[in-house]
């Protein structure tokens, strides 16, 4: 058994807990697909929650 001090862990950056609203903005998804993940969701998710579960059009030319 090996004891592990709180301060030495990582944090990984895919279980940080982000804002829907604030996540949307960033990765510019539509006011449709913001709607679709607080539904999914709530207010807060993880970003791995977020990143897979995202639709983007795509933009053409």
């Amino acid at each position: 058994m090996e004891r592990v001090e709180a301060e030495k862990l990582e944090t990984d950056a895919a279980t940080k807990v982000w804002s829907v609203h604030d996540f949307c903005k960033r990765h510019r998804l539509c006011h449709e697909e913001e709607k679709r993940l607080r539904h999914l969701f709530g207010q807060f998710a993880t970003a791995r929650e977020l990143l897979h579960n995202a639709q983007r059009s795509p933009k053409w030319r």
